[in-house]
C-alpha cells in the first residue's frame, strides 16, 4: 500500500473562473493520487518518478467560485489524509467569490509573504533563531478556522538551506556518508535534498498551513548555496570542483519537482514538455537531469520566472538567480531574453490591472549606502580602477554579499524605468511594488519619482533566521545620514555617479521573525507586518504581534 510521505501542498488555485486547483504530494511507491472534494469536485493522476521518489500534481476541476471546500486525499483508492486523529481543521480548496474578467469588479485579494526559512525546531525546544512566524501563522490560524486568513503564501527565496544544516541533518548525512568528503556538511545530492524538505515541511503545522493555504514559491541562492551565480569568477571557480556538478543538477532537480510545478497551472502543466517527457516514462531521473544540465550550462535554456493574474492584481515573480549575466563588461541580472518577458508582461494589457506586484527575493531598492557600496565594488570588479582594486572588488563581493540589483547597474536603470513607465499615466495601476526578502530585516522604501501611481519597495525577511548584531547596525547605518555621504564617497572612487533616482525609507527597518500581508481590494492597499515574538503560555510559546498597519494608496 502506497503512504503519504510528504503533503498535501495546495499551489495552483484559478483566479479566472474559480473552478479549478493543483495539489502536490509525494508518496512512497507508484499509485494513483486523487484528491476528492466535499462538494464533489475531484482530480486523479498516476504519480511520476524521480531518483527513487515518487510524485504527483493532481488537477482538481469542478470547484464551485466562491466556496471553500474541505478534501481529503487519497492513493489506490486508500483515504491518506486527513491523517488519523488529527488535531487540525480539514484542509480545504478556497475559490474567488467573483471570477474577473473585463468589467467584472475583482475580488479582494490577501497576500503574506517573506523569504528565509530554516526548519524550526520541535514545539517544545528554543532554537537560536526565536518562533518561526510561518509556524506561528499556522498555529494561530488552525486554533480559530473562522479567522481571516491569507488566500495566497508568496514564498521569496531560500525555502531550504543547502548550505546551513540542522543537527538533526548532520546525523542523518553522518549515518549516509564520509563528511570530511567535499561538500562537507552540506547537502551533495537529490536524496539529500529531500531530506531538507521533509525536515522543513513535515512540522505538523506547517504541513496543514500549506495544505490549505495557496503557495507560489521561487528560489535564491541558499536554496542551492550561498552567493549562487554572484560572478563569472566564482562559477568559474566552483566548477572546478569535484563536488559542484551533482549539487547543482540536484539543486535545480529538487526545485523543479518540489516548488516549480506548483507554481504552473493546469494548463501550463499539459503545455509543458518537460513534465510531458518525466510522466511518459517509468523513471523521469534522465530527462529531468539533462533539463537541469542545460539549465545549469545555459540559463535562457530553462525560464523560472512566471506570471499570475488575480483578478485585477498582476503578479510577476522573477528568477533573479539563474537568469543573471555575469560577464563583467554586460553584468546583468536578467538575461536579454528574461529582460523582454518581464518588460512584455508588465506592459501587456496595460490598464487592465489595478496592482502589479514584481516578485524579487533580492530588493530594488536597498539602504542607500548598502546601494552605493555594491554599484561602486560592481565598477571595482569591471576594472574602473584597474587590476588590483578588481581583486579587492570581487573577494568584497563574495564576504559582503553584494550582489542584489544594485551590483547589475544597467538592470537596476531598467527595472526602474520600466516602473516609471508603467505607473505614470491615466492607464497606471493605484499601486506598482516589488516584494523582496533576503537581507534579513524588514522596511519600506518608496522612490522619488513622478508616477501616478504609488510605487513602493516592501521587503520581508526573515521568516525563521537571525541576524547578527553588527550587520543589525550596518543596516542602521545604511539609511542615515551619514551613510549616505559615506556612500557618495564610495561612488566617487568608483566613478558610478548618482543613481538614477533617489528614494526614501518609509517604515522600518524592523528585525525579528517576521511576515508582511498585503491586502488589495478594488484600488485600494493595506500592509501590515506581523513578528513571531515568544510568550510564557501557549502550547507554541508564540505569537504573532503587529508593529505595523499602513494604507499603502493613503496620499503621506
Amino acid at each position: 500500500m502506497a503512504d503519504l510521505r510528504l503533503g498535501p501542498l495546495l499551489r495552483h488555485v484559478d483566479w479566472d473562473t474559480g473552478r479549478s486547483a493543483t495539489v502536490w504530494v509525494e508518496t512512497s511507491r507508484p499509485c494513483t493520487a486523487e484528491v476528492r472534494c466535499s462538494d464533489g469536485a475531484h482530480g486523479r493522476v498516476r504519480t511520476f518518478a524521480i531518483a527513487g521518489h515518487h510524485y504527483a500534481v493532481v488537477p482538481v476541476t469542478g470547484l464551485t467560485p466562491g466556496t471553500t471546500t474541505a478534501y481529503e486525499v487519497l492513493l489506490d483508492g486508500v483515504r491518506v489524509w486527513p491523517l488519523p486523529d488529527s488535531p487540525f481543521p480539514p484542509s480545504t480548496i478556497g475559490t474567488p467569490a467573483v471570477a474577473a474578467g473585463p468589467g467584472r469588479p475583482s475580488p479582494g485579494l490577501r497576500i503574506t509573504f517573506g523569504s528565509c526559512r530554516q526548519a524550526a525546531p520541535p514545539a517544545d525546544s528554543h532554537g537560536r533563531h526565536g518562533p518561526d512566524a510561518l509556524d506561528t501563522l499556522a498555529a494561530r490560524l488552525a486554533a480559530d478556522p473562522e479567522a481571516e486568513r491569507p488566500d495566497l503564501l508568496l514564498l521569496l527565496g531560500d525555502q531550504v538551506y543547502a548550505d546551513a544544516l540542522s543537527r538533526e541533518t548532520l546525523r542523518w548525512l553522518r549515518a549516509r556518508r564520509d563528511l570530511k568528503d567535499p561538500p562537507g556538511r552540506q547537502v551533495a545530492d537529490y536524496e539529500e535534498y529531500t531530506r531538507l524538505y521533509y525536515e522543513s515541511w513535515l512540522d505538523p503545522e506547517i504541513r496543514w498551513l500549506l495544505s490549505t493555504v495557496p503557495s507560489l514559491q521561487i528560489f535564491d541562492d541558499h536554496d542551492v548555496i550561498d552567493d549562487w551565480n554572484t560572478s563569472a569568477a566564482w562559477v568559474a571557480e566552483m566548477r572546478a570542483t569535484s563536488w559542484w556538478r551533482e549539487r547543482v543538477l540536484s539543486g535545480l532537480m529538487s526545485y523543479w519537482v518540489y516548488q516549480h510545478l506548483g507554481n504552473l497551472s493546469p494548463a501550463e502543466l499539459a503545455a509543458d514538455a518537460l513534465y510531458a517527457a518525466v510522466r511518459d516514462t517509468p523513471d523521469g531521473t534522465e530527462a529531468l537531469r539533462a533539463f537541469a544540465c542545460a539549465a545549469d550550462a545555459d540559463p535562457a535554456s530553462a525560464r523560472w520566472s512566471y506570471r499570475r493574474d488575480f483578478g485585477r492584481t498582476r503578479l510577476l515573480m522573477v528568477d533573479t538567480r539563474a537568469a543573471r549575466v555575469l560577464a563583467e563588461d554586460r553584468r546583468a541580472m536578467l538575461d536579454p531574453a528574461e529582460q523582454q518577458w518581464l518588460r512584455d508582461n508588465a506592459l501587456d494589457g496595460h490598464g487592465g490591472y489595478d496592482h502589479l506586484l514584481v516578485g524579487s527575493s533580492l530588493p530594488w531598492l536597498l539602504p542607500p549606502l548598502i546601494h552605493d557600496a555594491e554599484a561602486w565594488n560592481a565598477a571595482l570588479c569591471r576594472g574602473e580602477r584597474g587590476p588590483r582594486w578588481a581583486r579587492i572588488g570581487e573577494d568584497l563581493r563574495r564576504r559582503s554579499d553584494l550582489e542584489h540589483w544594485a551590483a547589475f547597474p544597467a538592470s537596476f536603470t531598467a527595472l526602474s524605468d520600466l516602473i516609471e513607465e508603467v505607473g505614470t499615466g491615466p492607464r497606471a495601476p493605484a499601486t506598482v511594488a516589488v516584494l523582496s526578502g533576503d537581507v534579513h530585516h524588514a522596511y519600506v522604501a518608496e522612490p522619488r519619482i513622478p508616477t501616478t501611481a504609488r510605487v513602493f519597495q516592501l521587503t520581508c525577511s526573515p521568516v525563521h533566521n537571525s541576524i547578527h548584531f553588527a550587520v543589525r547596525l550596518g543596516f542602521r547605518l545604511g539609511w542615515s545620514r551619514a551613510g549616505r555621504r559615506l556612500g557618495r564617497m564610495f561612488a566617487k572612487h568608483g566613478r558610478t555617479g548618482r543613481p538614477p533616482l533617489t528614494w526614501r525609507r518609509s517604515g522600518g527597518p524592523w528585525f525579528g521573525n517576521q511576515l508582511m500581508t498585503l491586502a488589495l481590494s478594488g484600488r485600494t492597499a493595506r500592509l501590515r507586518l506581523d513578528q513571531a515574538r515568544r510568550t510564557r503560555t501557549g502550547a507554541k510559546g508564540a505569537r504573532l504581534v503587529t508593529v505595523l498597519e499602513r494604507d499603502l494608496t493613503e496620499l503621506p
